[in-house]
């Protein structure tokens, strides 16, 4: 009869133990797969640049002259490849809210042109966490930034 109760009271102890502990393993979990969201969107946007990049050098540079000339046409080819995965402009962005606008080209002198995009991170809840009485709501919006520099072939 001792032994019965001995292993009710065991049991008990298990359920106020999984009771505590379920909120931070929760909170683990959701951090653990908005890290991961950030960083899959990171690589993204940065692939996407280099691939901008890329085509910038390749056609920037006028013949044998080693001049390199920015065209709009051309800076406009290189953000709708950077935006849309192609350097006609249409179809869905590579990451929600990433536009043209968002996308920087600079001659950087010395035959080396330099793209950087900027993303409005939002993360998977949203861009807020709320506070829950707790105290003020958190802001879960982070600028991803990519920059890539390429000399022009």
């Amino acid at each position: 009869m001792r032994a019965t109760m001995q292993r009710k009271g065991q049991q008990g102890g298990a359920v106020i133990e999984a009771v505590v502990a379920t909120p931070f393993l929760l909170l683990l979990m959701l951090v653990a797969a908005e890290v991961t969201n950030a960083f899959v969107d990171h690589n993204t946007l940065t692939k996407a640049v280099r691939s901008g990049a890329r085509h910038l050098s390749a056609n920037a540079a006028l013949g044998t002259t080693g001049t390199v000339v920015l065209t709009p046409e051309l800076i406009a080819e290189a953000q709708s490849l950077v935006v849309y995965g192609s350097p006609t402009p249409g179809g869905a962005p590579r990451l929600p809210g990433l536009t043209v606008g968002d996308i920087q080209v600079i001659d950087l002198g010395g035959n080396v042109i330099q793209l950087t995009a900027s993303y409005a991170y939002t993360g998977i809840l949203g861009a807020t966490l709320p506070g829950f009485g707790f105290g003020s709501d958190g802001d879960l919006t982070h600028n991803l930034e990519a920059t890539v520099s390429m000399r022009a072939l």
